[in-house]
C-alpha cells in the first residue's frame, strides 16, 4: 500500500489535482468569512443559533413579567429566555449571544432602563447585525432589536408593556397575529396569554421550519430572598412534535400543582377546611391524578366526612396499592390523627 501511493505521489497530474482542490477551499474560506471582516461583523456560525418567535411582557395588574418562545430548534429555553424576579426579562434569539441574558438582566438591576441595556448591548456587539433580542424590566421599559442579517421573515413590534419579534418565519403575518393575540386575552394570567400568542403565530404560519420546543417562564414583581423561589413558572418542552400543545398542558398542571402546594400549607397549619378547597381544586383540574385524589381524600378524612374520603381510597387502593401502605406512615407525622388499630377498623373493607 505504501509503494503504491508513493506512485500516486509521482504523477504530476495527481499532485495538481490535490493543490487545486487546496486552493479551492482556501478560497471559499476566504469568500465566506470576508463579509463579516470587512464590516467589523464575527462570524455568526461560531454561535448557537435559535431561529424563532419569542415574546416578553408584563402584566400590569399582577406586575409579572414573563418570557415565551417557540422553535424547530432542540431546547430553545436554554438559550433565548432569562428573567430575574423584581428585575426583568430577556430574550436573546437568531445567531444567539448568550452573554445578553445575565448582562442584560445585571445592568438592568443596577438602574439601566431596558431600553439603554439593549442599545448598549448592541452597540457593543459586533455580530449584532444577525441577532435578535428583546428587554423589559420591572418598570415597563421594553425593546427590541432585529439584526440586518437575521433571515427573512424576521421582525418586531413593541408595544405597551409587551414586545413580540421573530426571525426565519413562513410569512409576514406572524408577528402581527402575535400582537394581535396579547392584546386581545389580558383577561388570562400571563402565561395562559402568552399560550395564545404561541397559538396565534402558529395559525399564521409560524417557524418555517416547523415545530421542535417550547419555554415559558414567569417571574415576580418583587425581588426574591431565595434563589428557588425567583422563577414563578419555569415551563420546557426541549423536543416535541407538538411543542405548543404539550406546553399548554404542562401549564394546566403547574396550575394545579399550585393548589396543591396551597393545601399543603393548609394543611401544615391545620386548616382542613381551607386544604380541602385547594385540593379539590387540584382534583377538578386532574381528575384522573392519584396524588391529587389521595390528598383530596385525606382532607376530606380530616374534616370528618370519613364516608366520602373512603370512596376515593377505594378507588385509589384498587389502582396502587402503595397509596394504602403510605396512608399507614401519616400518623407518625402528624398529618391525620387516628392510630393504627383505628385505620385497620376504618379500611378494613378495602383491599
Amino acid at each position: 500500500m505504501k509503494k503504491i501511493f508513493g506512485e500516486f505521489l509521482k504523477n504530476k497530474n495527481f499532485k495538481l489535482i490535490i493543490i487545486f482542490g487546496i486552493i479551492k477551499k482556501v478560497v471559499l474560506i476566504v469568500l465566506l468569512t470576508i463579509p463579516f471582516l470587512s464590516n467589523g461583523q464575527t462570524n455568526p456560525y461560531s454561535d448557537k443559533f435559535a431561529h424563532t418567535y419569542s415574546i416578553v411582557a408584563k402584566d400590569a395588574k399582577t406586575g409579572e413579567m414573563a418570557v415565551g418562545v417557540q422553535s424547530h430548534w432542540f431546547s430553545v429555553g436554554t438559550l433565548v429566555s432569562w428573567g430575574k424576579s423584581g428585575v426583568g426579562v430577556v430574550a436573546t434569539q437568531s445567531f444567539v449571544n448568550p452573554s445578553y441574558g445575565p448582562k442584560g438582566l445585571e445592568l438592568m438591576e443596577s438602574g439601566i432602563t431596558a431600553k439603554n441595556v439593549l442599545k448598549q448591548l448592541t452597540d457593543e456587539d459586533e455580530g449584532r447585525d444577525f441577532r435578535q433580542a428583546a428587554m423589559l424590566d420591572i418598570n415597563g421599559s421594553v425593546n427590541a432589536f432585529t439584526g440586518n442579517n437575521c433571515i427573512e421573515s424576521a421582525g418586531h413590534y413593541v408595544g405597551e408593556n409587551f414586545s413580540v419579534q421573530a426571525n426565519m418565519m413562513l410569512n409576514d403575518k406572524v408577528i402581527p397575529y402575535m400582537k394581535k393575540a396579547f392584546l386581545e386575552n389580558s383577561n388570562l394570567p400571563l402565561a395562559e396569554r402568552i399560550i395564545k400568542v404561541f397559538e396565534a403565530a402558529e395559525s399564521a404560519g409560524g417557524d418555517i421550519r416547523g415545530k421542535q420546543s417550547a419555554a415559558i417562564i414567569v417571574v415576580g414583581k418583587e425581588k426574591t430572598k431565595n434563589v428557588w423561589e425567583d422563577k414563578k413558572i419555569d415551563l420546557r418542552v426541549d423536543d416535541s412534535e407538538d411543542p405548543i400543545k404539550e406546553i399548554k398542558r404542562l401549564l394546566k398542571v403547574h396550575r394545579a400543582y399550585e393548589h396543591m402546594n396551597e393545601g399543603d400549607l393548609a394543611l401544615e397549619e391545620n386548616d382542613m377546611e381551607k386544604a380541602l378547597i385547594e385540593y379539590g381544586k387540584a382534583q377538578n383540574l386532574f381528575p384522573n391524578n392519584h396524588e391529587m385524589s389521595f390528598w383530596k381524600a385525606i382532607a376530606l378524612l380530616n374534616n370528618g366526612k370519613k364516608e366520602n374520603a373512603k370512596k376515593i381510597f377505594k378507588i385509589i387502593f384498587e389502582k396502587n396499592s402503595n397509596w394504602k401502605k403510605l396512608i399507614y406512615r401519616l400518623p407518625k407525622s402528624g398529618i391525620i390523627s387516628m392510630t393504627k388499630e383505628e385505620l385497620d377498623s376504618y379500611l378494613g373493607d378495602i383491599k
